[in-house]
This record gives C-alpha cells, sequence and structure tokens, in this order.
C-alpha cells in the first residue's frame, strides 16, 4: 500500500496564478446546506446576487429558496450559461439587494466581501476555504472590523475541482461558510459582537441531486 501523500500543498493549499479565474465549482448541496441553515424569513421576498456565477450551479440552487425570478447571476468571464459579462470590484457600488451570496476568489475574497456588505441589506455569505480564517492581515482588515456573525464548518468533505463539478471527486482541503447578518443597530449593542461557530453535519446525501451534475 502506498503512503499517503500529507504534503502541505495536498493537505491544505490551492495555488492559482495572479491572474487566474479560479474557476472551482461549488457543488449544489454545499450551496443548499447553507440555505437549510439560514433563517427561513430572512429569505421571504429576499432579492439576491450570486457576482461569481460562473455556469450556474449556486444560481440554480439558489434559486430553490429565493426563487429564481429573484436571484442574480453575474461573472467577470463568460462561460456560456448566459449571465451577463461584469467585473464585481469594478466600477460604482452595485444596486443593492437583501443577500449577496457567492465563492469569491480566494485572493480577491476579502474584497468581495466589503463590496458586499456595502451592497447588501440582509446578509452576505461566502463560501470559502477553512484557511480564509487564518491571517494576521485579514484579521486587522476584515474579521476585527467587521466580524461575521457565524462561521459555518462543513464536518463533510466538500469536493471542489477546477473547472468542473464531479460527482465522485475528493479533496484533502476544509470549506466553510462564512456569514454576516445584517441587523438594524441598536444602542445597547456592543461595538464588536462575537463570531458564532457551528458545525455544519454530514448532509450531502439528503441533500443531493440527480440532475446536479448535468451539463
Amino acid at each position: 500500500m502506498s503512503a499517503q501523500n500529507v504534503s502541505h500543498s495536498v493537505m491544505a493549499q490551492r495555488t492559482e496564478a495572479r491572474n487566474s479565474l479560479d474557476d472551482f465549482p461549488t457543488p449544489p448541496w454545499a450551496t443548499r446546506a447553507l440555505c437549510e441553515w439560514l433563517p427561513r424569513d430572512s429569505m421571504v421576498n429576499a432579492s439576491m446576487r450570486e457576482p461569481c456565477a460562473g455556469r450556474g450551479y449556486m444560481v440554480r440552487a439558489l434559486g430553490e429558496y429565493f426563487g429564481p425570478d429573484l436571484v442574480e447571476g453575474t461573472d467577470i468571464h463568460d462561460y456560456g450559461a448566459g449571465f451577463p459579462v461584469r467585473d464585481y470590484l469594478a466600477g460604482p457600488l452595485p444596486t443593492p439587494v437583501d443577500w449577496t451570496i457567492t465563492n469569491p476568489p480566494f485572493r480577491l475574497a476579502e474584497h468581495f466581501v466589503a463590496r458586499a456588505l456595502e451592497s447588501s441589506r440582509r446578509g452576505v455569505a461566502i463560501f470559502e476555504r477553512t484557511s480564509f480564517l487564518e491571517g494576521i492581515g485579514r484579521f486587522e482588515n476584515l474579521y476585527s472590523v467587521t466580524p461575521p456573525s457565524v462561521v459555518l464548518q462543513f464536518t463533510q468533505r466538500v469536493p471542489i475541482h477546477k473547472g468542473r463539478l464531479v460527482r465522485n471527486g475528493s479533496t484533502a482541503t476544509a470549506y466553510c461558510w462564512v456569514v454576516w447578518l445584517r441587523e438594524k443597530p441598536r444602542l445597547s449593542a456592543p461595538l464588536r459582537k462575537p463570531t458564532l461557530f457551528d458545525w455544519i453535519p454530514p448532509c450531502r446525501k439528503q441533500l443531493e441531486r440527480e440532475n446536479d451534475y448535468a451539463d
């Protein structure tokens, strides 16, 4: 039996060139896991934006919960799914929506969060490697200034592959949802609320659909 490769590059790192599109589609069941956690009243008649829509896997899953007519998908690149081509980080602030939910490029995720928080009335959620929670610079620029409401850690690995969904794929990388819930400020509220941490229990079997992997 061959020895397991447990090097850092295999176990935790997903390195992309700086000009890469960072095309790593999110399996629909992982998006549904977030929607199952979100407060139901926060999704009622809620407009939603996915600015890294790619081929539309996340948009379609979000449409099951928010309603397909309320989900706006865009991307910086045309993947042939019919979404408007738009650089989310360029130009004026986008029109406000209730929710922004996306899987942004790792190296630009902080910028996506900042822009999403400025243009989202109810909340922001990003799907990222758990290593996104690390980093002195990220703490100083983001977490200490605008801490997320909750971190939802997947207990079951989410297979992510470059450029495609793989039904029987595997991964050694851990992923989580980082969520900011917008609330009306209260005078008695502390300046910096603590971030809650919760686990997403194994749910792939319950949330996966047969047609998730159709082209």
